[in-house]
């Protein structure tokens, strides 16, 4: 029997069922077993921790406090400071975010394996710096989206309710960033931060999907946007949609292939109701209405309207009718 100290337990106390120490005893060892974990496991080579889930969710903050001044963060909207509060804060992104992409570099490994520990650093600085400089695309983007947002709801009476309640916007916040860091080909940070919303929202998007101006998800609860969609200009999707693959093709050994085009395009001023699911590399035409709870595997050409076969109604009178 294995020293109970040994294994990190401590030693009985008056009353400590010693079945139940076994117990835990065994399971150390059933866990302990390197066949239990070899597909679970990340054993690094290097001394470089993993990326962290709490630092990008804060980094996230901070980038909200820039793009929506005076609605989130400590400071409040002056003018005269804006210079300073944007700066101090892009300061301190610059070294958590370069940081954390250093971290995604050396997780997935192949991105610096051959390389140097510096020239890793200085990498991540780099591609820091670049999505630094998309900062004002992404608030052009979402200014945008808020906009779509007033103008299709008619639930809402100001601007600064939707930047602050709406979980649309809080989606596409880390959408359009983590979209930039997947741009500059950064691995594994900007599907944590999508993740990190759809966590908080219940809306699934992933960072390679291309969405444009004037976006808006009303309600949002459950929409999923597949890696390879492609979403044009003012298009409003509702909760539940799915914008997702039918089928993909397996490589020699049964595995998918990776990066293939396997998502629907929605062409502009596209509407799509609750619950549909939209299925394939397909094109939803321009103009085009999708009702709800509907299923679409096929193109739909532009000025279209689909929508299910009208329920009909049967009424029994004392069981002669239809009985």
């Amino acid at each position: 029997m294995k020293n109970s100290e040994a294994l990190g337990i401590r030693p009985a106390r008056n009353g400590t069922n010693r079945f139940g120490r076994q117990a835990i005893i065994d399971v150390i060892e059933q866990l302990s077993s390197p066949e239990s974990y070899k597909v679970l496991s990340h054993r690094s080579n290097h001394d470089m921790p993993m990326p962290s889930v709490q630092t990008l969710s804060d980094i996230m903050d901070s980038l909200r406090s820039i793009l929506f001044p005076g609605y989130f963060g400590m400071a409040e909207l002056q003018v005269e400071t804006m210079r300073y509060h944007v700066g101090s804060t892009l300061d301190s992104v610059f070294r958590r975010l370069s940081e954390q992409i250093l971290r995604g570099m050396w997780f997935r490994e192949t991105d610096c394996r051959n390389a140097s520990e510096s020239y890793c650093a200085e990498r991540s600085q780099l591609l820091t710096s670049q999505f630094i400089q998309s900062l004002p695309n992404i608030r052009r983007l979402l200014s945008t989206d808020v906009q779509a947002a007033f103008e299709g709801d008619p639930a809402v009476d100001n601007k600064g309710e939707i930047i602050f309640c709406y979980p649309s916007i809080r989606a596409l916040t880390n959408y359009r960033v983590a979209h930039e860091l997947y741009r500059l080909g950064i691995p594994m940070i900007p599907r944590i931060i999508t993740e990190i919303a759809h966590s908080e929202t219940g809306i699934d998007i992933h960072p390679g999907a291309e969405i444009g101006e004037y976006f808006f998800m009303d309600h949002g609860t459950g929409i999923v946007i597949g890696e390879t969609s492609i979403i044009g200009n003012h298009v409003r999707i509702y909760q539940g949609v799915t914008l997702g693959a039918k089928s993909f093709p397996l490589d020699d050994n049964g595995f998918p292939i990776k990066k293939i085009s396997r998502h629907p395009i929605v062409e502009d001023d596209v509407t799509i109701y609750s619950g549909a699911t939209i299925l394939g590399r397909i094109v939803i035409g321009r103009g085009s209405e999708i009702g709800g709870n509907v299923w679409v595997d096929h193109d739909v050409q532009p000025g279209s309207k689909i929508v299910q076969g009208k329920a009909e109604e049967t009424i029994f009178r004392g069981g002669g009718e239809g009985i």
